[in-house]
C-alpha cells in the first residue's frame, strides 16, 4: 500500500498559517498536529522561513501545512521573511489567522491582518480567525491594574475586550469564522478541524487531470517520448498521476513510445476513445491517428487541470503578434540543470525564433523565481505546473493578467506553433 506520504505536495490540500510574530502559530500548528512540526519559543520571530508539514487529516485528506514567519517581522532579515510568507500566501486553499487574545485585550492594532484577509478574500480563499487564548502566559502590568485580582473580573474583561474586537474589525459581518483555542493545551483542536473541513474548496476533491474525456471502459493510448527529460526507469510526473486517475476511472489504458505507436493502434480492435501524447510530438501523434480518435496532451490537460486553459488559448493567439523585438518570458516550475534536448529551454525557444527571427529576446525563470513585474513582455508561456499548487499557478495567472500581459503555457503553444490547436481536444 502506498504511503500517504507519496502524495504530490502539488495535489495536497495547501492550508498556511499566518499572524504576528509570538501569536502562537507554531504552538497551534503542534496542537493541531499532534507533534512537533516548528519549533515554539518566547523570542520573537523564531520561525524564520516557512515551515511545510504534509500530513493526512481526516476528514480533510493529505494537506501541506505552511506555518509563515510573523507579518510584522521588524527584524534585520524581517523583509525576506515576509516576501516568503507572501509567496506561501499565493498558494494556500484556506488560510488560518491566530491571533492572540493578549493582543486583543491590549488593544493591539489589527490593521496588517485586515490588509492580508482583504488580499484572500480579493482571491476567493476561505480565512479561519483562530483567537489563540494565550491571556495566562503574559499580560501586561497595566492590564491587570484595571481590574481587581477576582479571577471571575479578569474573564469578564477578556470577554470584554474581545466583543469590542469583533465589532471594530467587522470579521462577524465578512461570515468568517472564528474560533477561540488554546495552543498551549490543545483546546479546540476539533472545532477547528470540523471548520476547515467546512472551508475546504470543492475543486480541491472534484478536479480530474482528463476532466469528463473518459469514463468506464473507454481506450485510452498514451503516447510516450521516452527523451532526455525521463531518466531511464523512471516516468515522468504527469504522465504518472495520468495514468493513476485512469486506472482509478476503470479505463482500459495502453502506454507506448512515439515509435510503437501505429503497431499499438494495429493492435486494437478499435480506435481508443482518447489518445493522450507529449506535446513535442503534436504534430507526429495528430498525422497518424484514427480519425475518431480525440487528441490532447499531458501539457494540455495540467493547464487546465492546474490552471486557466481558456485564458491560455486566449493566449496562444498573441504568438501571431510576436515580432523579431517581442521579449518572451518561459516560466518553468522545475529547477533542473538545462538539458540539450529541452521543452523550454530549447524547443520552444527554437520555434519561436524560426518564424520570428533570432532577435526575439526569451528569458528563462525557474522554480518560484517568478517576476513581479511582468509589464516589459509580450508574452507569458507557463510550464504544464505538475510541480506547483494549482492555487500558487493561479495566482501567477491572475499576476499577468492585472498586468494586461497574456500568458499561455507549452502544449498549447506548441500546439498553436504546428498549427492544430483547433484541431486537439480541450476540456470544457
Amino acid at each position: 500500500m502506498a504511503s500517504m506520504q507519496e502524495t504530490p505536495s502539488a495535489n495536497r490540500l495547501h492550508i498556511g498559517v499566518f499572524g504576528k510574530t509570538n501569536s502562537g502559530k507554531s504552538s497551534f500548528l503542534n496542537a493541531f498536529c499532534g507533534q512537533e512540526v516548528s519549533i515554539v519559543s518566547d523570542i520573537a520571530g523564531t520561525t524564520t522561513d516557512t515551515v511545510t508539514k504534509a500530513m493526512e487529516i481526516s476528514p480533510l485528506g493529505a494537506c501541506v501545512f505552511m506555518d509563515t514567519a510573523g507579518f510584522d517581522d521588524m527584524t534585520e532579515l524581517g523583509e525576506k521573511r515576509v516576501e516568503k510568507t507572501r509567496l506561501s500566501a499565493e498558494k494556500a486553499d484556506i488560510a488560518v489567522f491566530v491571533v492572540s487574545k493578549r493582543g486583543i485585550v491590549e488593544k493591539e492594532s489589527f490593521d496588517i491582518e485586515q490588509t492580508w484577509i482583504s488580499y484572500f478574500k480579493e482571491k476567493k480563499v476561505p480565512v479561519l480567525v483562530l483567537i489563540n487564548n494565550d491571556i495566562s502566559i503574559k499580560i501586561k502590568e497595566d492590564i491587570l491594574k484595571l481590574v481587581e485580582s477576582s479571577q471571575n473580573q479578569t474573564v469578564i474583561c477578556e470577554q470584554s475586550a474581545l466583543i469590542a474586537w469583533k465589532k471594530t474589525n467587522n470579521l462577524n459581518g465578512d461570515n468568517i469564522p472564528i474560533i477561540e483555542i488554546n495552543a498551549k493545551t490543545g483546546e479546540g483542536m476539533d472545532k477547528v478541524k470540523e471548520q476547515l473541513a467546512r472551508l475546504m474548496p470543492e475543486q480541491i476533491t472534484n478536479v480530474y487531470i482528463t476532466g469528463n474525456l473518459v469514463t468506464k471502459e473507454d481506450v485510452v493510448l498514451l503516447v510516450m517520448p521516452q527523451d532526455i527529460q525521463a531518466p531511464k526507469g523512471r516516468l515522468i510526473l504527469p504522465q504518472v498521476q495520468t495514468i493513476r486517475e485512469l486506472l482509478d476511472k476503470k479505463c482500459i489504458v495502453v502506454s507506448v513510445t512515439t515509435d510503437k505507436m501505429k503497431q499499438a493502434l494495429s493492435a486494437l480492435v478499435k480506435p481508443p476513445k482518447l489518445i493522450i501524447t507529449d506535446s513535442q510530438v503534436f504534430d507526429y501523434v495528430y498525422q497518424n491517428k484514427p480519425k475518431e480518435s480525440q487528441l490532447t496532451s499531458f501539457s494540455v490537460l495540467f493547464a487546465a487541470y492546474k490552471g486557466d486553459l481558456v485564458y491560455y488559448v486566449e493566449g496562444a493567439k498573441m504568438i501571431d503578434s510576436l515580432t523579431e523585438h517581442s521579449k518572451v518570458l518561459i516560466a518553468e516550475c522545475c529547477t533542473h540543470a538545462p538539458l540539450s534536448e529541452d521543452i523550454g529551454r530549447v524547443k520552444i525557444p527554437a520555434m519561436l525564433r524560426k518564424r520570428f527571427g533570432q532577435g526575439l529576446q526569451v528569458d528563462m525563470v525557474s522554480g518560484t523565481d517568478y517576476p513581479q513585474d511582468l509589464s516589459s513582455y509580450d508574452l507569458i508561456i507557463q510550464c504544464g505546473a505538475c510541480m506547483f499548487h494549482r492555487q500558487y499557478v493561479l495566482s501567477r495567472i491572475e499576476r499577468a493578467k492585472n498586468q494586461q500581459v497574456p500568458m499561455t503555457n507549452y502544449g498549447v503553444t506548441i500546439a498553436h506553433l504546428t498549427g492544430i490547436l483547433d484541431k486537439i481536444t480541450l476540456l470544457e
